[in-house]
């Protein structure tokens, strides 16, 4: 008891800690230079150390309180029957009450946080997410403590990243880096915090991110072990792989775990989705007495199931273990979790997935045992591998699951076997289930998060530079009638809400629409604490965060403070990032095209006149397919010089000065002697670039919506232009005879498309696609 009490003593530093750090360190961060922002990495580490062995002396004094509780009853059993649910239903009213993202794995609303608003976590979420994870799991809720850890740490992370005026990038970087601290913490094991971080919350594995992430690991699994010492940190003996064949015994238990993870995601999506009749606060309750009836049956599935899974660990013989009684407590812990998850409360999926697939491994090596003969198995190797292959299955995340291991056992003889298991195992479960257990969450929320590997050419484009300032805006009293005048006047579908100067929603046409209620203000139907972006955020992530949330406009705020709006980046704004993204693109290649000429002993200066009739006339430069090695130098048009860019127009009697080795302003004057579109097209190179198709008037296009033209494949329409006015098209966009389409598509998918549009509309046809 004072051990535990000495954990709390110790735990409840976090809040002054945090504060005392953020003062002291203010003066420091005016510099913001590397080493500064390093330091604050490692405090960053440090605290959620701190935190994470807070949380553990919460949940371990909580769970004695109800094991002290349940003997003065004489009752150890039932006491659960009792404590459960109470427990639910403290945890729901607080994130009910207080803050909403403190209900469930904590792991999904970091991920969110990252992708939709900035890396903005609200500081309250670090001490309430403690108090209602010690609730839910200190009194038998089957969870563990890492997603709830992560959201704390991220918290922590974003908290001290905005205190100190970081800007969007950095304010990222450090709230992954406390939610791998958090996983480095909860099991000593910094290298899998990183790749954690790394691989589940940010998606992606950029170098820039990598450096916060390491230091806070190590020193929040440095900080923690030093506080609750080694007895409480997960550990496994190691082992050894004696005979080669086993690997097929090994394959056979990663397709076995992609099945059961299969069916704990699809439990647990059940639970979360399944509405009951009643109060809302009848969902705890029930979900709590079904959790403690389980309980009742097998008590080993309650908690966190971390004593269990360090008995299996050990070196137990075949002989001691019984197949289907570890299957049964598998699934009695599938069960127990989804409904603890499902219940409001907090708790987590990772360490009940590592519990599963222990418990699968080593009732799988039972098993086979009884068959096979050619080598002595291990169940406490089947169990280290079983933990690994569900882990990656219920979150895809293969490099975490296999390094997380290697750092529990401390050793390397289950290499094969673990890369076997997690890689079969995440392979099936994708094909199995789309979504993980943390993006299963963000679905249900109608948040669809994309995972890039390459460069998208509007990450080169900031949302700053495509957006207007000073923007309409419309205050919360406002009536819903004076509000809808307002957008029908500026031909908007959304406006920001702003209240004394602080962003406080956004409110759309479609919530004026819903308004049914008499005197309805805009207060009434907004949509508070939308998502935002900076100026610094890259137009590709501003889109991601607008497709992910299946909405139409971003409000942009100020680096430094996430209530100052600036601007909005609307539908609009990306036609002309494309732009401004072409045009850097195009001048990136002209200047590596002359890089590539200079070395060239052999190339020199040409003079190409561009004669009456060629397709070039009237087109700018970035659409002419110069030959490779060849660059334009500059434009001579009567007595007047240009020096070109992308955006040059030229026009019949220009004469270029082009630079090129020898026969290169052949094939480039063939290409200017071009009489049309499509004979351009044939002498180009087929790779994928934008062009404008203008709809010729009595088009067999004219007056359709765009849904009932046939765009050949490989053909996007990106903008519709009309006069003065450019439009971002859907599939009920109609076009009209002079509409100029700027397309991104194939040579020939543009020359098949220039075709269709140039058919005309059959007489008194009204409608059918072309």
């Amino acid at each position: 008891m004072r051990h535990h009490q000495s954990l709390l003593v110790r735990g409840s530093i976090v809040g002054g800690v945090f504060s005392r750090l953020g003062s002291m360190i203010a003066g420091l961060l005016r510099r913001r230079g590397p080493a500064v922002f390093l330091a604050l990495a490692a405090a960053i580490g440090v605290i959620v150390g701190v935190a994470a062995a807070a949380m553990i002396g919460l949940i371990e004094a909580v769970a004695e309180g109800v094991h002290e509780f349940g003997d003065a009853l004489g009752a150890p059993k039932a006491v659960f029957l009792i404590t459960i649910p109470a427990g639910f239903l403290l945890a729901w009213w607080i994130a009910r009450r207080f803050a909403p993202e403190v209900a469930g794995d904590g792991a999904p609303e970091a991920m969110a946080a990252l992708a939709l608003r900035s890396g903005v976590v609200p500081a309250r979420a670090a001490p309430l997410k403690i108090l209602v994870t010690g609730l839910t799991v200190g009194t038998g809720g089957s969870g563990g403590r890492e997603g709830p850890i992560v959201l704390v740490g991220s918290s922590i992370g974003s908290s001290i990243a905005r205190a100190t005026g970081l800007g969007e990038d950095r304010v990222r970087s450090l709230v992954a880096a406390g939610a791998g601290a958090a996983i480095g913490a909860s099991f000593n094991a910094p290298i899998a915090g990183m790749l954690f971080a790394m691989e589940v919350i940010l998606g992606n594995f950029a170098v820039r991110h990598l450096n916060a992430v390491v230091i806070a690991s190590v020193s929040a699994a440095v900080t923690t072990r030093s506080i609750v010492g080694e007895e409480l940190i997960l550990r496994a003996f190691p082992h050894r792989v004696k005979d080669a064949r086993e690997l097929l015994l090994y394959a056979v238990l990663g397709v076995l775990a992609a099945v059961v993870g299969w069916l704990f995601l699809r439990l647990l999506d059940l639970a979360e989705r399944h509405p009951l009749p009643g109060r809302s606060w009848v969902r705890p309750a029930l979900l709590g007495l079904a959790v403690a009836g389980i309980g009742w049956l097998e008590p080993d599935v309650l908690g966190t199931g971390q004593t269990f899974v360090r008995g299996l660990l050990t070196e137990l013989s075949t002989s001691a273990v019984i197949w289907y009684t570890l299957g049964a407590i598998a699934l009695a812990k599938v069960l127990a979790t989804t409904l603890t998850i499902g219940s409001g409360a907090s708790g987590g999926a990772f360490m009940p997935s590592l519990f599963i697939g222990a418990a699968l491994g080593a009732g799988f090596a039972g098993l086979a045992a009884e068959v096979w003969t050619i080598s002595p198995l291990a169940p406490g190797a089947f169990a280290v591998v079983g933990m690994a292959a569900t882990f990656a299955a219920v979150a895809r995340a293969p490099l975490t699951s296999i390094l997380i291991v290697f750092e529990i056992t401390q050793d390397y003889g289950l290499v094969l076997p673990l890369m076997l298991a997690a890689s079969l195992a995440t392979y099936l479960a994708d094909r199995l289930h789309p979504e993980s257990v943390y993006t299963m969450a963000l679905v249900r929320r109608g948040i669809r998060l994309s995972r890039r590997s390459e460069v998208d050419l509007l990450d080169t484009v900031a949302a700053g530079d495509v957006v207007a300032l000073d923007p309409m805006v419309v205050a919360p009293g406002v009536s819903v009638d004076d509000a809808r005048r307002l957008m029908d006047e500026g031909r908007l579908h959304g406006l920001p809400v702003v209240d004394k100067g602080h962003l406080v929603g956004i409110v759309t046409v479609t919530d004026l629409l819903r308004a049914t209620a008499e005197g309805a203000t805009v207060a009434d139907v907004m949509t508070p604490r939308p998502s935002t972006a900076t100026p610094s955020t890259p137009v590709s992530a501003v889109l991601e965060r607008m497709a992910a949330l299946g909405v139409g406009r971003i409000p942009i705020v100020a680096e430094d403070d996430s209530t100052r709006l600036l601007a909005v980046f609307r539908r609009e704004d990306a036609v002309r990032a494309y732009h401004a993204a072409l045009g850097r693109e195009v001048d990136h290649d002209l200047g590596r095209s002359r890089l590539q000429v200079r070395i060239g002993s052999d190339a020199g200066f040409h003079e190409v006149t561009i004669p009456a009739g060629s397709v070039a006339d009237g087109r700018a430069l970035r659409e002419i397919p110069i030959p490779g090695g060849a660059t334009v130098v500059s434009v001579r048009r009567g007595t007047e010089v240009l020096v070109p860019d992308g955006s040059t127009a030229l026009l019949a009697g220009d004469v270029l000065t082009v630079f090129a080795r020898p026969g290169l302003d052949v094939r480039l004057l063939e290409r200017l002697h071009a009489g049309d579109t499509a004979e351009l097209d044939l002498i180009a190179d087929d790779g994928a670039r934008f062009f404008d198709v203008e709809v010729p008037v009595g088009s067999v296009a004219d007056g359709r919506p765009i849904r009932e033209v046939a765009i050949p494949g490989g053909c996007t329409v990106v903008s519709v232009r009309r006069r003065a006015d450019v439009i971002v098209p859907d599939g009920g966009t109609i076009l009209h005879g002079g509409d100029v389409l700027t397309v991104f598509a194939r040579s020939v998918s543009r020359r098949t498309f220039v075709e269709r549009l140039q058919a005309s509309a059959p007489q008194g046809d009204g409608g059918g696609a072309v």
